[in-house]
Protein backbone atom coordinates (compact mmCIF):
# COMPACT_ATOMS: atom_id res chain seq x y z
CA UNK A 1 0.00 0.00 0.00
CA UNK A 2 1.30 3.73 -0.46
CA UNK A 3 3.34 5.95 1.73
CA UNK A 4 0.16 8.24 1.55
CA UNK A 5 -2.68 5.76 2.59
CA UNK A 6 0.06 3.92 5.33
CA UNK A 7 0.41 7.87 6.49
CA UNK A 8 -3.91 7.48 7.48
CA UNK A 9 -3.72 4.51 9.39
CA UNK A 10 -3.05 1.84 6.66
CA UNK A 11 -2.42 -1.58 8.65
CA UNK A 12 -1.98 -5.15 8.63
CA UNK A 13 -5.69 -5.70 9.70
CA UNK A 14 -6.89 -3.58 6.97
CA UNK A 15 -4.64 -5.44 4.35
CA UNK A 16 -5.85 -8.95 5.14
CA UNK A 17 -9.42 -7.72 4.48
CA UNK A 18 -8.20 -6.01 1.61
CA UNK A 19 -6.59 -8.60 -0.49
CA UNK A 20 -10.17 -10.17 -1.24
CA UNK A 21 -11.14 -6.70 -2.98
CA UNK A 22 -7.93 -6.18 -4.42
CA UNK A 23 -8.12 -9.61 -6.64
CA UNK A 24 -11.49 -7.65 -7.93
CA UNK A 25 -9.89 -4.87 -8.84
CA UNK A 26 -10.88 -2.36 -6.43
CA UNK A 27 -8.91 0.47 -4.54
CA UNK A 28 -8.92 1.31 -0.93
CA UNK A 29 -9.51 4.19 0.63
CA UNK A 30 -10.27 6.17 4.31
CA UNK A 31 -13.31 8.34 5.06
CA UNK A 32 -12.33 11.57 5.98
CA UNK A 33 -15.79 13.70 5.80
CA UNK A 34 -18.95 13.15 5.43
CA UNK A 35 -21.90 15.92 4.93
CA UNK A 36 -25.29 14.47 3.89
CA UNK A 37 -24.78 11.93 0.94
CA UNK A 38 -21.30 13.24 0.29
CA UNK A 39 -18.36 11.48 1.05
CA UNK A 40 -14.95 12.45 1.02
CA UNK A 41 -12.40 9.62 0.97
CA UNK A 42 -8.28 9.72 0.74
CA UNK A 43 -6.78 7.49 -1.88
CA UNK A 44 -3.74 6.75 -3.68
CA UNK A 45 -3.85 9.67 -5.41
CA UNK A 46 -4.97 12.03 -2.61
CA UNK A 47 -8.64 13.14 -1.79
CA UNK A 48 -11.65 12.26 -4.13
CA UNK A 49 -15.27 12.57 -3.41
CA UNK A 50 -17.42 10.06 -3.40
CA UNK A 51 -20.71 8.68 -3.71
CA UNK A 52 -22.59 4.60 -1.71
CA UNK A 53 -23.06 2.51 -4.69
CA UNK A 54 -26.99 1.17 -4.09
CA UNK A 55 -26.17 -2.45 -3.21
CA UNK A 56 -24.11 -0.98 -0.27
CA UNK A 57 -26.99 1.61 1.14
CA UNK A 58 -29.41 -1.79 0.39
CA UNK A 59 -27.77 -4.64 1.95
CA UNK A 60 -26.45 -2.56 5.16
CA UNK A 61 -27.53 -1.12 8.42
CA UNK A 62 -27.63 2.43 9.00
CA UNK A 63 -24.51 1.87 11.55
CA UNK A 64 -22.63 -0.14 9.13
CA UNK A 65 -22.53 2.23 6.32
CA UNK A 66 -19.11 4.27 5.86
CA UNK A 67 -18.42 6.24 8.74
CA UNK A 68 -15.78 8.60 8.65
CA UNK A 69 -12.26 6.94 9.66
CA UNK A 70 -13.78 3.90 8.35
CA UNK A 71 -11.42 1.92 5.51
CA UNK A 72 -13.14 1.40 2.31
CA UNK A 73 -13.20 -0.34 -0.72
CA UNK A 74 -14.06 1.45 -3.78
CA UNK A 75 -13.80 2.06 -8.11
CA UNK A 76 -13.34 5.08 -10.02
CA UNK A 77 -16.05 7.04 -11.89
CA UNK A 78 -15.63 9.67 -13.64
CA UNK A 79 -14.49 12.47 -11.74
CA UNK A 80 -15.52 10.78 -8.46
CA UNK A 81 -15.45 7.07 -6.45
CA UNK A 82 -17.89 5.06 -6.01
CA UNK A 83 -17.82 3.58 -2.89
CA UNK A 84 -18.85 -0.49 -2.93
CA UNK A 85 -17.93 -1.74 0.74
CA UNK A 86 -16.43 -1.21 4.07
CA UNK A 87 -13.46 -2.96 5.23
CA UNK A 88 -14.26 -4.80 8.83
CA UNK A 89 -13.69 -2.06 11.39
CA UNK A 90 -10.90 -2.80 14.65
CA UNK A 91 -13.72 -0.86 16.48
CA UNK A 92 -15.79 2.13 16.72
CA UNK A 93 -17.49 4.74 18.86
CA UNK A 94 -21.31 4.64 18.86
CA UNK A 95 -23.87 5.69 20.94
CA UNK A 96 -27.83 4.30 21.65
CA UNK A 97 -29.49 6.69 19.14
CA UNK A 98 -31.42 9.56 21.16
CA UNK A 99 -35.37 8.52 22.23
CA UNK A 100 -36.95 5.22 22.72
CA UNK A 101 -34.93 3.55 19.85
CA UNK A 102 -32.82 0.53 20.41
CA UNK A 103 -30.89 1.48 17.49
CA UNK A 104 -26.99 2.56 17.63
CA UNK A 105 -25.12 5.07 15.82
CA UNK A 106 -21.55 4.89 15.43
CA UNK A 107 -19.93 7.90 15.78
CA UNK A 108 -16.49 7.24 14.05
CA UNK A 109 -14.70 4.61 13.47
CA UNK A 110 -10.40 2.78 13.52
CA UNK A 111 -9.61 4.67 16.56
CA UNK A 112 -6.74 4.96 18.65
CA UNK A 113 -8.36 7.24 21.37
CA UNK A 114 -10.91 9.36 22.62
CA UNK A 115 -10.29 13.19 23.98
CA UNK A 116 -13.47 13.08 26.46
CA UNK A 117 -13.71 16.93 26.45
CA UNK A 118 -15.31 18.84 29.43
CA UNK A 119 -15.53 22.58 29.84
CA UNK A 120 -14.58 23.87 33.70
CA UNK A 121 -17.35 26.86 33.21
CA UNK A 122 -20.60 25.25 33.29
CA UNK A 123 -20.41 21.55 31.77
CA UNK A 124 -17.70 19.92 34.23
CA UNK A 125 -19.72 16.60 35.51
CA UNK A 126 -18.29 13.88 37.03
CA UNK A 127 -21.53 11.50 35.94
CA UNK A 128 -21.76 13.00 32.59
CA UNK A 129 -18.18 12.05 32.66
CA UNK A 130 -18.32 8.47 34.09
CA UNK A 131 -20.94 7.76 31.29
CA UNK A 132 -18.99 8.51 28.23
CA UNK A 133 -15.79 6.67 30.26
CA UNK A 134 -18.18 3.40 30.18
CA UNK A 135 -19.39 3.73 26.58
CA UNK A 136 -15.74 4.22 25.53
CA UNK A 137 -14.21 1.46 27.36
CA UNK A 138 -17.22 -0.32 26.08
CA UNK A 139 -16.06 0.35 22.72
CA UNK A 140 -12.69 -0.71 23.60
CA UNK A 141 -10.89 2.25 22.87
CA UNK A 142 -8.24 4.10 25.31
CA UNK A 143 -10.22 7.40 26.73
CA UNK A 144 -7.94 10.63 27.22
CA UNK A 145 -9.98 13.41 29.50
CA UNK A 146 -9.31 16.88 28.37
CA UNK A 147 -10.75 19.83 31.24
CA UNK A 148 -10.96 22.54 29.09
CA UNK A 149 -11.13 26.34 29.50
CA UNK A 150 -8.96 26.04 32.53
CA UNK A 151 -8.82 30.10 32.74
CA UNK A 152 -12.37 30.30 33.90
CA UNK A 153 -11.68 29.06 37.32
CA UNK A 154 -9.20 29.93 40.24
CA UNK A 155 -7.83 26.68 40.71
CA UNK A 156 -8.33 24.07 37.92
CA UNK A 157 -6.18 21.66 39.74
CA UNK A 158 -9.48 21.21 42.31
CA UNK A 159 -11.16 19.51 39.26
CA UNK A 160 -8.54 17.31 38.15
CA UNK A 161 -7.93 15.86 41.46
CA UNK A 162 -11.88 15.35 41.56
CA UNK A 163 -11.41 13.08 37.87
CA UNK A 164 -8.64 11.51 39.41
CA UNK A 165 -10.74 10.34 42.03
CA UNK A 166 -12.73 8.48 40.28
CA UNK A 167 -10.02 5.64 39.72
CA UNK A 168 -9.62 5.35 35.84
CA UNK A 169 -6.75 4.93 34.64
CA UNK A 170 -6.55 7.23 32.00
CA UNK A 171 -4.96 10.62 31.57
CA UNK A 172 -6.47 13.92 32.84
CA UNK A 173 -5.30 17.01 31.46
CA UNK A 174 -6.06 20.52 31.74
CA UNK A 175 -6.08 23.00 28.67
CA UNK A 176 -6.89 26.35 27.63
CA UNK A 177 -7.83 25.90 23.79
CA UNK A 178 -6.62 29.04 23.05
CA UNK A 179 -3.21 28.86 24.35
CA UNK A 180 -1.64 27.39 21.66
CA UNK A 181 1.96 26.68 23.23
CA UNK A 182 0.20 25.00 26.33
CA UNK A 183 -1.91 22.49 23.47
CA UNK A 184 1.86 22.23 21.73
CA UNK A 185 3.07 20.71 24.47
CA UNK A 186 0.37 18.43 25.63
CA UNK A 187 -0.47 17.50 21.77
CA UNK A 188 3.55 16.47 21.37
CA UNK A 189 3.12 13.55 23.94
CA UNK A 190 -0.48 12.63 23.49
CA UNK A 191 -0.89 12.97 19.40
CA UNK A 192 1.39 10.06 18.21
CA UNK A 193 1.96 9.99 14.18
CA UNK A 194 -0.34 7.79 12.13
CA UNK A 195 -2.84 7.47 15.15
CA UNK A 196 -6.53 8.49 14.98
CA UNK A 197 -8.50 10.95 18.05
CA UNK A 198 -11.67 11.50 18.38
CA UNK A 199 -12.89 14.80 19.98
CA UNK A 200 -16.05 13.90 22.21
CA UNK A 201 -17.94 15.99 24.59
CA UNK A 202 -21.51 18.11 24.92
CA UNK A 203 -21.93 21.45 23.09
CA UNK A 204 -20.24 24.51 24.28
CA UNK A 205 -16.91 22.98 25.57
CA UNK A 206 -14.99 24.59 23.23
CA UNK A 207 -14.25 21.17 21.14
CA UNK A 208 -14.71 23.43 18.02
CA UNK A 209 -11.86 25.59 18.98
CA UNK A 210 -9.88 22.87 20.44
CA UNK A 211 -10.08 21.57 16.73
CA UNK A 212 -9.28 24.33 14.61
CA UNK A 213 -6.09 25.61 17.00
CA UNK A 214 -4.99 21.68 16.96
CA UNK A 215 -5.62 21.69 13.03
CA UNK A 216 -4.69 25.02 11.93
CA UNK A 217 -7.21 25.47 10.27
CA UNK A 218 -11.21 26.63 10.45
CA UNK A 219 -12.45 23.91 8.99
CA UNK A 220 -15.09 23.65 11.91
CA UNK A 221 -17.14 27.01 13.04
CA UNK A 222 -16.85 27.63 16.55
CA UNK A 223 -19.90 29.11 18.33
CA UNK A 224 -20.68 30.68 21.72
CA UNK A 225 -22.52 30.19 24.53
CA UNK A 226 -26.49 30.71 24.89
CA UNK A 227 -27.33 33.33 27.47
CA UNK A 228 -30.63 32.00 27.73
CA UNK A 229 -29.94 28.92 29.58
CA UNK A 230 -25.65 28.44 29.64
CA UNK A 231 -25.83 25.86 27.30
CA UNK A 232 -23.54 25.42 24.33
CA UNK A 233 -24.94 26.20 20.80
CA UNK A 234 -24.13 23.41 18.15
CA UNK A 235 -21.46 24.54 15.66
CA UNK A 236 -20.31 21.03 14.05
CA UNK A 237 -22.96 19.66 11.53
CA UNK A 238 -20.76 17.26 9.83
CA UNK A 239 -17.20 14.91 10.72
CA UNK A 240 -14.10 15.74 9.61
CA UNK A 241 -11.21 13.46 9.70
CA UNK A 242 -7.68 15.54 10.02
CA UNK A 243 -4.00 15.46 9.49
CA UNK A 244 -2.14 17.26 12.07
CA UNK A 245 1.00 18.98 11.34
CA UNK A 246 2.70 16.20 13.57
CA UNK A 247 0.86 13.55 11.26
CA UNK A 248 -1.79 12.49 13.98
CA UNK A 249 -5.49 12.19 12.84
CA UNK A 250 -8.70 14.38 14.66
CA UNK A 251 -12.38 13.38 14.46
CA UNK A 252 -14.61 16.13 15.15
CA UNK A 253 -18.06 15.31 16.08
CA UNK A 254 -21.09 17.36 17.02
CA UNK A 255 -22.42 18.29 20.45
CA UNK A 256 -23.82 15.69 21.60
CA UNK A 257 -26.95 16.25 24.68
CA UNK A 258 -27.80 12.36 24.70
CA UNK A 259 -25.29 9.71 24.95
CA UNK A 260 -27.14 6.99 25.56
CA UNK A 261 -25.21 3.99 26.46
CA UNK A 262 -24.95 0.18 23.79
CA UNK A 263 -23.26 -3.52 24.61
CA UNK A 264 -21.38 -5.82 22.71
CA UNK A 265 -23.58 -8.63 21.95
CA UNK A 266 -20.44 -11.09 22.28
CA UNK A 267 -19.51 -9.28 26.06
CA UNK A 268 -23.05 -8.59 27.33
CA UNK A 269 -23.94 -6.34 30.37
CA UNK A 270 -20.72 -4.94 31.73
CA UNK A 271 -19.10 -2.09 33.99
CA UNK A 272 -15.86 -1.00 33.26
CA UNK A 273 -14.31 0.61 35.91
CA UNK A 274 -10.52 -0.74 37.35
CA UNK A 275 -11.46 -0.91 41.28
CA UNK A 276 -15.17 -2.49 40.82
CA UNK A 277 -13.56 -5.08 38.33
CA UNK A 278 -10.15 -6.03 40.52
CA UNK A 279 -12.92 -6.35 43.98
CA UNK A 280 -15.73 -7.85 41.87
CA UNK A 281 -13.18 -10.89 41.91
CA UNK A 282 -13.44 -10.75 45.51
CA UNK A 283 -17.19 -11.19 46.13
CA UNK A 284 -18.75 -14.21 47.29
CA UNK A 285 -20.96 -14.89 44.33
CA UNK A 286 -19.81 -14.98 40.60
CA UNK A 287 -22.78 -13.65 39.46
CA UNK A 288 -23.16 -10.89 42.23
CA UNK A 289 -25.04 -7.57 41.09
CA UNK A 290 -23.16 -5.25 43.43
CA UNK A 291 -26.56 -4.56 44.92
CA UNK A 292 -27.81 -6.24 48.24
CA UNK A 293 -25.79 -9.37 48.00
CA UNK A 294 -24.09 -11.33 50.69
CA UNK A 295 -20.55 -10.84 50.63
CA UNK A 296 -20.32 -8.25 48.23
CA UNK A 297 -16.69 -6.77 47.77
CA UNK A 298 -18.11 -3.95 45.97
CA UNK A 299 -20.98 -2.71 48.90
CA UNK A 300 -18.13 -3.35 51.40
CA UNK A 301 -15.65 -1.18 49.86
CA UNK A 302 -18.41 1.51 49.73
CA UNK A 303 -19.28 1.30 53.25
CA UNK A 304 -16.09 1.83 54.23
CA UNK A 305 -15.28 4.42 52.39
CA UNK A 306 -12.59 2.69 49.87
CA UNK A 307 -14.52 3.27 46.90
CA UNK A 308 -16.45 6.44 45.95
CA UNK A 309 -20.07 6.82 46.62
CA UNK A 310 -20.39 8.98 43.61
CA UNK A 311 -18.65 5.94 40.89
CA UNK A 312 -21.17 3.47 42.97
CA UNK A 313 -24.18 5.21 42.36
CA UNK A 314 -23.36 5.80 39.00
CA UNK A 315 -22.50 2.72 38.35
CA UNK A 316 -26.05 0.99 39.93
CA UNK A 317 -27.71 3.92 37.50
CA UNK A 318 -25.75 2.88 34.23
CA UNK A 319 -26.04 -0.70 34.52
CA UNK A 320 -29.56 -0.87 34.68
CA UNK A 321 -29.26 1.51 31.60
CA UNK A 322 -27.80 -1.55 29.58
CA UNK A 323 -30.02 -4.34 31.11
CA UNK A 324 -32.86 -1.78 29.39
CA UNK A 325 -30.53 -1.94 26.25
CA UNK A 326 -30.12 -5.32 26.35
CA UNK A 327 -33.82 -6.37 26.61
CA UNK A 328 -35.02 -3.85 23.86
CA UNK A 329 -32.53 -5.48 21.84
CA UNK A 330 -33.92 -8.94 22.70
CA UNK A 331 -36.96 -7.68 21.75
CA UNK A 332 -36.37 -6.64 18.14
CA UNK A 333 -34.55 -9.83 17.76
CA UNK A 334 -37.61 -11.32 18.42
CA UNK A 335 -39.99 -9.49 16.54
CA UNK A 336 -37.93 -9.59 13.61
CA UNK A 337 -37.96 -13.84 14.40
CA UNK A 338 -41.52 -13.59 14.55
CA UNK A 339 -42.11 -11.59 11.29
CA UNK A 340 -39.56 -13.79 9.53
CA UNK A 341 -41.19 -16.63 10.47
CA UNK A 342 -44.72 -15.42 9.98
CA UNK A 343 -43.13 -14.33 6.05
CA UNK A 344 -42.58 -17.70 5.21
CA UNK A 345 -46.08 -18.57 6.13
CA UNK A 346 -47.39 -16.40 3.57
CA UNK A 347 -45.21 -17.33 1.10
CA UNK A 348 -45.46 -21.01 1.53
CA UNK A 349 -49.48 -19.98 1.36
CA UNK A 350 -48.79 -17.98 -1.94
CA UNK A 351 -47.21 -20.81 -3.60
CA UNK A 352 -49.69 -23.47 -2.66
CA UNK A 353 -51.97 -21.22 -3.94
CA UNK A 354 -50.60 -19.97 -6.79
CA UNK A 355 -50.94 -16.08 -6.69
Amino acid sequence: MSSLLSQYGWNSHFEQHYTHFFNQGLEAGRVTAINGFNHTIITNNGPSAALLAGTLTNSKETWELPKVGDWVVFKPYDDQCIIIDVLPRQNAISRKLPGKSSQQQVIAANIDAALIIQGLDRDFNLQRLQRYLQQIYQCRIQPVIVLNKQDLVDDPEVYRQQVLALGYNCPVLLTNALDHQQLSDWTSHYLQPRKTFALLGSSGVGKSTLFNALSGTDIQKEGSVSTFNSKGKHTTTARHLVMLPNGSMLIDSPGMREFGLTIDEDEGVNFHHPQIEELSAKCRFRDCTHQQEPGCAVIAAVEEGTLSTTVYRNYLKLIREQYHYQASIMEKKRMEQQFGKLSKQINALRKKRKY
